[in-house]
């Protein structure tokens, strides 16, 4: 299964993972916010708020955890950037 490509920027990670783990055409990239939202099968969220419910959708805002916490959550990583948490994950 693939993953991230070392040196892929957030945006391209996000795009990837609601591609199903392939990164699609640049013509078809979202932005960050637009793909965070298409991975977590959320709508009009910010990025921190879409990924928080990925990973848990019951998650009150008042428990969202920030990028680098929620990324690593995600990936089932520690202590690694955001975009370095989703290059771990397959799709």
């Amino acid at each position: 299964m693939p993953v991230g490509i070392a040196g892929s920027t957030l945006c391209a990670e996000l795009n990837r993972l609601a591609n199903g783990g392939t990164y699609p055409a640049r013509t078809s990239f979202k932005d960050s916010k637009g793909a965070a939202n298409a991975w977590a099968g959320t709508s009009g969220l910010g990025i921190i708020g879409a990924l928080n419910k990925k990973a848990s959708a019951g998650r009150a805002p008042s428990a969202y955890k920030a990028l680098n916490g929620i990324c690593n959550e995600l990936a089932g990583t520690t202590n690694k950037s955001a975009v370095d948490a989703l290059r771990t994950i397959e799709s």
